[in-house]
């Protein structure tokens, strides 16, 4: 017997798709139509090709913004797995008090960004900041963190008069103190998945490696981070994913990408063009950029997932 079609499921997802549909998908195909546009914030425009991509191409704030975006991005995902993890597991540990730890732990990720990022600023105040106190109570000299250009291997290495080549001078120290007040933003959420994760692990694996004698450190890397694998290869790809999103803290916490554009990152880029400059057609196409390389990432990491899974 065929069976009868009913349209109450499709009403019932209808507000949802209508809500992707404004809001995501328009928007996507919108950008990519205006990107082969000279498009003002009128809405009109002259068709120009790829006129847009040849100029990022040759832009060259684009591609520091690409580095910028790039040295975040590899330096931010790993500290928030490992720190992340290394969290979990304390937590895992602990027998009192399990709802207030987990529950401080969690609350700067649902604290607002533009707060964080207010506080966080003053923190790496150069006269007054907590940050620079801490260091003169250690002996360390203060620093100049989001006023500071150069970068963050470059100066680790030459207090100890060695010379990096530019390459890899890394991210400015101001950008450096960015990714330090990010990875502290997203560590709550990311702690938790992870305690999600070894909470699943069944301790019969942990009670006979110990019957083997395997130490702590052995357990550790031979049965939790296998196991939690598939929770890593999530927090991988979605830190990366928001990595490349990161927006609010530089415009809050820097002049504009300054100093000398050493923060200003792929999405500000986008927003400056956009909205401070009218050149709507050409964040298009770096939107659109962007899009790809976030795609294909993701797309990369999935693979990988698979070939470790199996």
């Amino acid at each position: 017997m065929k069976p009868k079609w009913k349209i109450s499921p499709y009403l019932y997802i209808l507000p949802a798709f209508i809500i992707l549909l404004a809001f995501r998908l328009i928007p996507i195909i919108m950008s990519f139509i205006i990107s082969f546009y000279d498009w003002s914030i009128q809405g009109t425009g002259k068709f120009i090709g790829l006129a847009n991509y040849s100029t990022m191409m040759k832009d060259p704030v684009f591609w520091q913004s690409m580095l910028n975006t790039f040295w975040l991005v590899i330096i931010q995902v790993p500290a928030t797995i490992v720190f992340s993890l290394l969290f979990a597991v304390l937590l895992n540990r602990i027998k009192l008090f399990k709802s207030f730890f987990r529950i401080i732990y969690f609350m700067p990720y649902v604290t607002s960004l533009v707060a964080v990022s207010i506080v966080w600023k003053l923190i790496f105040n150069e006269q007054t900041g907590l940050a620079n106190t801490f260091l003169g109570y250690i002996g360390i000299s203060p620093q100049a963190w989001l006023s500071e250009s150069r970068g963050i291997f470059y100066l680790m290495f030459q207090s100890i008069g060695v010379e990096l080549p530019k390459f890899l001078h890394g991210p400015s120290q101001a950008l450096f103190g960015i990714i330090i007040m990010t990875v502290w933003k997203s560590l709550g959420y990311n702690t938790i998945i992870y305690l999600a994760g070894l909470q699943n692990i069944s301790k019969d694996y942990y009670e006979a490696a110990e019957i083997d004698g395997a130490s702590k450190g052995k357990q550790f890397w031979h049965i939790t981070v296998p196991l939690i694998s598939p929770t890593t290869f999530y927090v991988l790809i979605m830190t990366t994913i928001v990595s490349f999103q990161t927006f609010a803290q530089i415009y809050l916490m820097t002049d504009k990408g300054g100093p000398l554009n050493t923060t200003k990152l792929v999405v500000y880029y986008i927003y400056e063009k956009g909205f401070d400059m009218l050149e709507m057609g050409y964040a298009s196409a770096v939107a659109l950029a962007l899009f790809v390389l976030i795609l294909a990432l993701t797309i990369f990491q999935k693979r990988v997932e698979k070939h470790v899974n199996y």
